[in-house]
């Protein structure tokens, strides 16, 4: 079980707010945070690694306390069992693929763990090339391959995915879940893409200026019992173009382009760029705007 308790004063496009988070997660399981940008999700997750001072807080994980501010605990990064994997991956430019692994590895711990992984990510042939002649799906498995080194006891992602195009990110969602699985490794992803959510998550938290407004499976969180629809899809509005009574609606869901129609008051709450929910309920089809 891990149990964390945070709590930190933040400032955000709408101001100063409260950081303040309890979980409690079953060890083993795939957590996903989801919410707008800005509310404090990757802020959670860097306190959880020890890469920013909570302001109060009480964390322990697998029974060890990393933080713990009215004892004034608060382990530093290197000494807490946490894997974390940046947006912009953050592999040393002047090490191999190789060295970047080896550096993660725990104190004492064999090299045959760094070769495991080269070859379960499959990077192996890319063991000594450098990170600057690596594309964005192979810098994605060398980052994922270096968090994983340190036998981490919770693993943490900062949107993982974000820079890949669709192709590579589904293939790359599928290997993760394959070794988180695999593994056993409890692991908190912070995301925007209900899609992908859907795909890895055990449970979602979604939250909203610091806070958990919703806690429990994509499928209840998303749906949030509005509707018996048997399809659902996800996508971004690309376009919104009006039409007599009704309002033509352009999304993109994966790498599809698909149009729906909406109706006026339905659409008077969307905007370009936002992401929806397609239903199709008894023929009729619903557009659910999402946080």
């Amino acid at each position: 079980m891990i149990h964390a308790s945070i709590k930190k004063r933040l400032h955000g496009a709408h101001g100063e707010f409260a950081l303040d988070v309890n979980l409690n997660i079953q060890e083993g399981q795939f957590i996903a945070l989801f919410g707008a940008s800005g509310v404090g999700k990757t802020t959670l997750l860097r306190c959880l690694a020890g890469l920013e001072q909570p302001d109060y807080g009480q964390l322990t994980v697998k029974g060890e306390t990393w933080i713990d501010s009215a004892s004034r605990i608060n382990l530093p990064p290197q000494l807490r069992r946490a894997g974390y994997m940046f947006q912009d991956y953050a592999l040393f430019p002047n090490m191999t693929v190789r060295g970047n692994l080896e550096f993660a590895l725990r104190k004492g711990s064999s090299k045959k763990r760094v070769d495991d992984l080269l070859t379960m990510m499959a990077i192996g042939e890319l063991q000594h090339r450098k990170p600057e002649t690596l594309s964005g799906g192979q810098k994605q498995r060398v980052a994922l391959a270096r968090a994983l080194a340190a036998e981490p006891h919770i693993l943490l992602l900062d949107e993982p995915f974000s820079a890949l195009d669709a192709e590579m990110r589904s293939r790359l969602q599928d290997e993760i879940l394959q070794l988180q699985r695999h593994f056993g490794t409890t692991t908190m992803m912070v995301s925007h893409d209900v899609g992908e959510v859907y795909k890895l998550a055990d449970s979602v938290v979604v939250m909203d200026l610091g806070k958990v407004t919703q806690e429990g499976r994509a499928a209840d969180v998303f749906s949030a019992g509005q509707t018996s629809g048997k399809f659902r899809f996800t996508g971004e509005i690309l376009a919104i173009e009006p039409m007599d009574v009704m309002v033509s609606l352009t999304v993109l869901v994966g790498n599809q382009i698909v149009r729906v129609v909406a109706m006026q008051n339905e659409a008077e709450t969307l905007k370009l760029g936002e992401r929806v929910m397609l239903v199709s309920k008894a023929f009729n089809p619903m557009v659910l705007k999402l946080k």
